[in-house]
């Protein structure tokens, strides 16, 4: 999707603060962590590595690994993995293909079918596209939801829009209930997962889930094959796995999923929804959308479909019946190493997977090619030259991440130990396309990254990728985001939640990642689908591949910067700032959930709903909420002081070791190395957050209840949004102790540069 509209006179104060904050890098600022001699060596190495990206070979391996289905149990799967591994060894990297058996179910029975008020079966069919030549292919997954339960359910039909809680909030206000009903939701608001646990949560026995042409179809724009947007027999597969409480194999939590691993038996997994469940297209849809009567739904529930939307319950009965085979399959990673030159055991990995749903052209060969190119290009050069990386680079591509992280967390899981020691950062790509620089993770990386945000051009508007990017927060909706962009072309790290293979490394273990992509102009379309695929790609995604490059010139220096620094580049003053608007927000949110409680007590002591009721047939009056006791915030809040005071020394003291030119012996710029690598564990607790103890770490997890998106400070954020008060000051005091240990360690690499 394009950028907001505005009007002229935003316009020119927009282009006009672009000129006066613009902070391009050049070729004579010294690279964070770099001396200046090695910052122009450094220099050296990206423009030969600009020069050296190669569209073509992205294009010829996209189009080889895109030819047929890969999912994760298929043919074709191992053909790939056999591929790039076979690649990376004629490139001279030390390669090794690990394997895994996991939990792969595969659809056998899939019907959905109207009974009442007529008779009518849904096609659960993605045509084939005359111009789409691998749209036909007869061994791709039919369409499904991974992991849900086997089932046979006839009910009602209750229209819940997205399935959020507050949506379930309205249905309730208006006398309707889900309990012993399927539920129709759309796709949006919520990762796909969620849709299903809260159904299940507030009684239902089925989901069905499409995405609405409001969104992704006809309402944004021509649909596929005329344009980008989702073709109406278009439906998202996915994992429904309960992810925001643990991801991975489902048969061996806590360890890799190999051979001789002890499963658990089915009936003992508890990430699985308790439901049935499955994506259908709004071609499918509409007749049962035609099909409901009771309450119209409000005007944020309506989409694009010509019908009026109701929410039901009725009269329109569903039957729903699912059967699956429930097979362990293998799954392939590949690790590809080139060994460091001075400090070996410092391991900068690099991920991508390789399995797909279909044929995954932009989820997630794009990125893979992308990582195969980096690769190429820096075996050549060593070769060329003599170079060798100060730190070793790991290569990993893996499989099944599309289950649910599987072939990442499995490895991280067995090589926990190794990994916790020895990886400096991940740095991960999934899924890419035309568009602004996405980059998320731990933001003790932000600084050094705004160096290479500046550093890169955007391929087709001539700007700097952090220039453009202010660009598009000069015109957001949001007013922090609009003010930090008036005040400087800095590039902010968003925060990371789930839904790659960065999990893992970061919230499991405590290892600093990032996750990085361009996208935004073409958001919708193929995801998920059968049309995700080269022809989609290159026609719409990112034709001419020119930000597939552009994501190889951003990686590349991340990956390189990182292992050719004379000291680590971390810094803490980001994090600092970070962390106490966090905070902050905390004590704003337990502030706002006081007046909300007090506000709605007022409205039903004072008889506002019950008025509601009179007025409106089966309205349903809320009962009282209790009130907020008071949570002591000071733990928090002292702590966080303590973090802004620590970074300022640290960064003070690593300027003046740069300003000197990074005179430190080699033995302790391993130590100092070490300790800013290996800071961020101790932001884990061994007991990992409240429901969920795979997720450990205390500042940064997926929602409980939003999967992909983002909880920060999630052990007190979701016990003020749940109303678990003990919870909340329990998690205020686990919060404070990790910080405090956070800033020991800080203090103790400050002092090892003093």
């Amino acid at each position: 999707m394009g950028l907001k509209k505005m009007n002229l006179a935003n316009l020119i104060k927009a282009t006009a603060l672009l000129a006066i904050t613009a902070t391009s890098a050049s070729a004579e600022e010294t690279i964070r962590g770099f001396t200046k001699e090695n910052s122009d060596k450094q220099y050296a190495l990206e423009a030969e590595l600009d020069k050296s990206i190669n569209k073509q070979n992205m294009d010829d391996w996209m189009k080889f690994m895109t030819s047929r289905p890969h999912a994760t149990g298929q043919p074709f799967d191992k053909e790939v993995a056999e591929f790039v591994a076979a690649k990376y060894k004629e490139w001279g990297y030390d390669t090794k293909i690990e394997t895994y058996n996991v939990l792969m179910p595969t659809p056998k029975v899939r019907v959905v079918e109207l009974v009442e008020p007529e008779k009518w079966t849904a096609s659960l069919k993605e045509v084939a596209v005359p111009e789409d030549p691998t749209s036909n292919e007869d061994d791709r997954l039919p369409v499904y939801h991974a992991f849900s339960p086997d089932g046979d359910v006839t009910a009602e039909v209750v229209f819940v829009n997205q399935g959020l809680r507050e949506d379930y909030e309205d249905l309730a206000r208006r006398g309707v209930d889900v309990k012993g009903k399927i539920i129709l939701a759309k796709y949006g608001g919520s990762w796909r997962g969620i849709k299903p646990k809260m159904a299940e949560e507030y009684g239902a026995i089925g989901a069905l889930i499409y995405s609405d042409p409001e969104d992704d179809g006809y309402g944004q724009g021509d649909t596929y094959p005329e344009g980008a947007w989702k073709h109406p027999t278009g439906a998202q597969r996915g994992s429904i796995m309960d992810l925001p409480t643990r991801p991975g194999d489902p048969l061996t939590p806590n360890v890799g999923a190999t051979e001789k691993a002890k499963r658990i038996d089915l009936k003992d997994v508890e990430i699985f929804v308790g439901i049935p469940t499955l994506p259908i297209s709004y071609s499918d849809a509409l007749p049962i959308l035609k099909a409901l009567k009771g309450p119209v739904a409000p005007p944020r529930w309506r989409g694009a479909l010509p019908v009026t939307y109701h929410m039901g319950p009725g009269p329109a009965k569903l039957h729903l019946k699912l059967e699956f085979n429930w097979d362990v399959v293998p799954t392939y990673d590949i690790i590809a190493t080139m060994k460091g030159s001075e400090f070996p055991d410092q391991w900068i990995m690099r991920g991508n997977h390789h399995d797909a749903w279909v044929h995954g052209a932009a989820d997630p060969i794009s990125g893979l090619v992308v990582e195969m190119e980096e690769a190429r290009i820096l075996a050549e050069y060593a070769k060329e030259t003599g170079w060798k990386p100060k730190r070793s680079i790991v290569f990993a591509t893996w499989g099944s991440e599309e289950q649910g992280l599987m072939g990442s967390v499995e490895w991280v899981e067995q090589h926990a130990k190794e990994i916790s020691e020895k990886v400096v950062a991940y740095i991960n790509t999934d899924g890419n396309g035309a568009g602004f620089l996405g980059a998320g993770g731990s933001h003790t990386l932000e600084a050094f990254f705004d160096q290479i945000a500046h550093a890169v051009k955007d391929p087709i508007q001539g700007m700097t990728t952090a220039e453009r990017m202010q660009s598009k927060n000069l015109m957001s909706s949001n007013s922090m985001t609009r003010s930090r962009a008036e005040k400087s072309s800095h590039y902010y790290l968003s925060a990371l939640g789930s839904g790659s293979d960065y999990s893992g490394f970061f919230q499991h273990l405590g290892i600093a990642s990032m996750n990085i992509g361009f996208g935004g102009e073409f958001d919708g379309g193929s995801y998920h689908t059968n049309y995700d695929s080269y022809h989609y790609y290159t026609k719409f995604r990112d034709p001419g591949l020119n930000y597939t490059g552009a994501l190889g010139e951003v990686t590349g220096r991340v990956v390189t910067r990182l292992a050719n620094a004379d000291v680590l580049p971390f810094e803490f003053g980001n994090m600092a700032r970070t962390v106490s608007e966090y905070a902050d927000e905390m004590v704003s949110a337990m502030e706002k959930t006081r007046k909300d409680v007090e506000r709605h007590n007022m409205l039903v002591n004072g008889g506002h709903f019950k008025a509601a009721a009179n007025i409106r047939e089966g309205y349903v009056v809320p009962e009282l909420k209790e009130e907020v006791p008071y949570i002591n915030l000071s733990p928090m809040q002292n702590a966080v002081e303590r973090l802004k005071v620590s970074a300022k020394a640290f960064d003070e003291a690593y300027k003046a070791m740069s300003d000197g030119g990074y005179k430190l012996s080699k033995g302790n710029v391993n130590k100092l190395d070490k300790l800013m690598y290996q800071i961020e564990a101790r932001l884990t607790r061994p007991e990992g957050l409240p429901r969920r103890p795979w997720y450990r770490h205390h500042i940064y997890a997926p929602g409980y209840y939003t999967g992909y998106g983002v909880k920060t400070l999630p052990g007190v954020r979701e016990g003020i949004e749940e109303y678990k008060w003990d919870e909340t000051q329990e998690q205020m005091a686990k919060l404070a102790e990790v910080l405090n240990a956070y800033c020991d360690q800080l203090d103790t690499a400050t002092k090892v540069m003093k």
